[in-house]
């Protein structure tokens, strides 16, 4: 029997905890240009490279902002109900980011796909039954009504994100914005945001200098917003 196929017993799926969850859909991905789990999970993944045993990772659609209680709820319904032989890792995908502000680094963990979680599992009745009905889950992602699994590669590069050793820098200046230096020999002069260049940490800048503006190249940590 595909377990695509079987239906969900009917009950009402709430989110445990002191909040409850909205009844809304999930938010959708944040970065579309490299492709969400919806995205991946359309490509059934090769049998080449499916394990011996049959185990696989499958997404799951979750309320946005609730992913990490969700992951809660399922690894608490795995333990009481037996199921670590069939469902293995529930993964909430987030990265380190940092983001300059006000002349300070602060660091925290990104949401790499709002609404979103990754299972590791043998698929199979018994085991999507405790999927599905982890209150927070909304749905699996797959084609149609069939819970798809990813590539064994599509899972290497989001796990590999995950523990990426440069954090992703995250930019809140804007080209033509006006911002003030901080730090050099330009410091207190106000200046024009011409140019990002995220991945170095830099920005160029326009500075008014003698009557004219002079393109300057400086470091996110010596400038501010204003």
């Amino acid at each position: 029997m595909d377990p695509s196929d079987q239906k969900p017993l009917e009950e009402k799926d709430t989110v445990t905890g002191e909040e409850s969850a909205p009844v809304t859909e999930p938010s959708p991905v944040t970065e579309p240009s490299e492709g969400g789990p919806e995205a991946l999970a359309e490509a059934p993944s090769s049998e080449e490279t499916k394990p011996a045993d049959g185990r696989e990772w499958y997404v799951i659609h979750s309320y946005s902002g609730y992913e990490n209680k969700v992951k809660k709820n399922l690894e608490q319904r795995i333990e009481t109900m037996g199921m670590q032989n069939k469902i293995f890792r529930v993964v909430v995908p987030t990265e380190e980011e940092v983001e300059i502000r006000d002349g300070q680094r602060r660091s925290s963990r990104r949401r790499v796909f709002p609404g979103y979680i990754l299972v590791e599992m043998i698929m199979d009745d018994e085991s999507w039954y405790v999927v599905r009905n982890t209150p927070g889950v909304t749905g699996f992602v797959g084609v149609g009504s069939r819970p798809t699994p990813l590539s064994k590669e599509e899972v290497d590069k989001i796990l590999r994100r995950m523990e990426a050793e440069q954090p992703r820098l995250k930019v809140s200046f804007r080209v033509g914005e006006t911002v003030r230096i901080i730090e050099g020999p330009f410091t207190d002069f106000m200046a024009v945001v011409d140019e990002l260049y995220p991945e170095r940490g830099k920005v160029r800048l326009l500075v008014s200098f003698f009557g004219r503006e002079t393109p300057v190249e400086m470091d996110f940590m010596q400038v501010e917003r204003i």
